[in-house]
């Protein structure tokens, strides 16, 4: 069963929402580097569409109905959408669930120092890192640094034309014949990824002179102290926009888009459609990179809290009735897959593998080797999500993540599968995984929306 690259059987008006929705997409990506600015993002362009604050409905007391529209924010790093349908919600929801962090590199806690004339921050990388890819890069700095007095200030630095930006530094080629002879993960450390921030002593400082001028920087320009990095959130990703890739421009290249191309066309999706018969829900989680643990994480109370806040409002709550709507809830589980690379062509099993342009992915089963930590969707289900996807003409192809032996990945779906609802992962096929730029096609994109919205709308 082979599939075929989807761009020749467009129209001419299905290539300008194509082009529409790949321009939307560059700029959720350019705005939302990190969780709390997808959030803000999301947040921003939800409410114009007509959802409302739960905690808002939840003050004024006021029931909701089939039609709502409501949302909840989680430590401003998860969001979780309802779209409220006709039947109970005690028959459950169709939900749309992605993870809005990336892998990157977090700024510790007490990370400045000096060391040969240079101002560095000591980071510690957050997810699956190829650690020499991140260095001799452009960077950029983005997160918040809260005051005692509980003032946030918001950091933004490195992505406009006139931002400076930073980086890590690696040895000379000249001098790096014991370098070369490492292994990749021993090449770069993770105690190496320090970040270069400043080569200007202050003037009149007698001691630390280099850490003393960005401090004195830090202080002017944001109001702050070097205490106030203990109560900070900085992340360093790298600098630079989502651009179209290829002479063709039917790729974009950016970082992040694992797995915020899910998380976009999941939110485009839920802006799609009109008056679905189950009620439609996109969940929208954090740290999904490191095991979707702590309280943003998909581990967390947060999405069974705010459904049952939601089932109260629409004066249908009860223990019961909570359990039997997560249990006859469906699932996709919204993550990107790994892409087909010719240059690495025997690392894949060609017959169960994504190809970049043949559609939305669909992976029965994630895990490592023998099926480890993974989510096995039925086969009744696939049937089922086969026939929704067949009915809207949405292209689609199945596939692993790589080699049986090789190793794998996992996502979201197992932990929302312990409700007993059927859940399948899929999503985006992505070249270059976790690299500090990640490739996907254009086409993919649309028909991964496509096929969001003819799931949210089944019955």
């Amino acid at each position: 069963m082979k599939t075929e690259s989807v761009w020749t059987k467009y129209s001419e008006k299905q290539l300008k929402e194509l082009e529409k929705l790949s321009a939307d997409y560059r700029t959720f990506l350019d705005e939302g580097k990190t969780e709390r600015e997808c959030v803000s993002y999301i947040v921003n362009r939800i409410e114009n569409e007509g959802y409302v604050e739960l905690a808002k409905l939840l003050k004024s007391g006021k029931k909701i109905k089939a039609g709502a529209k409501v949302y909840a924010v989680n430590m401003d790093k998860s969001v979780v959408m309802y779209h409220i349908g006709k039947k109970p919600l005690e028959e459950g929801m169709n939900i749309l669930g992605a993870h809005i962090d990336s892998p990157r590199m977090d700024v510790k806690q007490n990370p400045l120092y000096e060391d040969g004339d240079f101002a560095y921050l000591d980071t510690h990388y957050y997810g699956g890192i190829k650690k020499y890819q991140w260095v001799a890069i452009p960077l950029a700095l983005h997160g918040v640094i809260v005051k005692k007095d509980g003032t946030t200030v918001i950091v933004n630095v490195g992505e406009e034309e006139d931002d400076p930006v930073f980086f890590i530094s690696d040895l000379l080629i000249h001098l790096a014949s014991e370098q070369m002879e490492k292994k990749a993960n021993k090449v770069i450390e993770g105690e190496a990824l320090d970040v270069i921030v400043g080569n200007k002593p202050l003037k009149g400082a007698e001691k630390d002179k280099f850490t003393a001028g960005i401090l004195e920087i830090l202080k002017e320009q944001y109001g702050v102290e070097e205490a106030d990095f203990i109560s900070a959130e900085i992340e360093v990703v790298p600098a630079g926009k989502a651009r179209e890739a290829g002479f063709d421009r039917s790729m974009t290249l950016a970082y992040g888009q694992d797995d915020r191309v899910c998380a976009f066309t999941s939110l485009d999706a839920m802006l799609s459609i009109k008056a679905p018969e189950r009620t439609a829900c996109c969940l929208l989680v954090d740290k999904e990179e490191i095991g979707s643990v702590g309280a943003t994480g998909m581990q967390s109370k947060f999405f069974e809290n705010m459904t049952a806040e939601v089932m109260n409002l629409m004066g249908d709550f009860n223990e019961l009735s909570l359990r039997r709507c997560l249990a006859n809830c469906r699932m996709l589980s919204s993550d990107v897959s790994s892409a087909f690379d010719p240059t690495y062509a025997s690392s894949f099993d060609k017959k169960n593998v994504a190809y970049l342009g043949h559609g939305m992915v669909f992976n029965k089963f994630t895990g490592s080797r023998g099926k480890s930590g993974s989510n096995d969707a039925n086969a009744e289900y696939l049937a089922f999500i086969r026939q929704v996807m067949d009915d809207a003409d949405v292209s689609y192809q199945t596939a692993e993540l790589g080699k049986v032996d090789l190793g794998g990945g996992g996502t979201i779906a197992y932990i929302l599968s312990l409700y007993g609802m059927d859940v399948i992962d899929c999503g985006v096929a992505v070249l270059n995984m976790h690299a500090p730029f990640e490739a996907t096609s254009k086409a993919d994109l649309y028909e991964t929306k496509r096929g969001y919205v003819a799931f949210l709308e089944a019955k």
